[in-house]
């Protein structure tokens, strides 16, 4: 039996969360029936979203059924989707995270 490696909260949803970390290639099941599985088009790391349909510059990002953010970038299905390629509708500062970290970068710590 395989392993669920990503999570589709809401069929509505056009974004999914790795639950563990997915090399290009890897062929995520979700655990729907809508979309029952989606191929990793690059490095994901467990926690982060995976895109589960191409998504234009202006889309809204939708994770929970609900409007997380909106893409910066187009974004291919089966890709990273995370600071480098969409920006929070809720926190405006999200723009100044470290995509890797999170950590601030418009602020200098002495």
């Amino acid at each position: 039996m395989a392993v669920q490696n990503a999570y589709q909260v809401d069929i509505h949803d056009n974004v999914a969360t790795a639950l563990t970390d997915l090399e290009p290639g890897a062929v995520c099941l979700l655990g729907n029936r809508t979309q029952p599985e989606i191929t990793a088009a690059e490095p994901i790391t467990a926690g982060h979203k995976i895109a589960l349909q191409d998504i234009a510059p202006g889309e809204k990002i939708i994770k929970y059924n609900v409007v997380i953010g909106e893409a910066t970038r187009p974004v291919s299905k089966g890709c990273w989707v995370h600071l480098h390629c969409m920006k929070s509708l809720y926190d405006e500062r999200s723009s100044h995270l470290d995509v890797h970290t999170g950590a601030p970068k418009d602020i200098a710590y002495e």
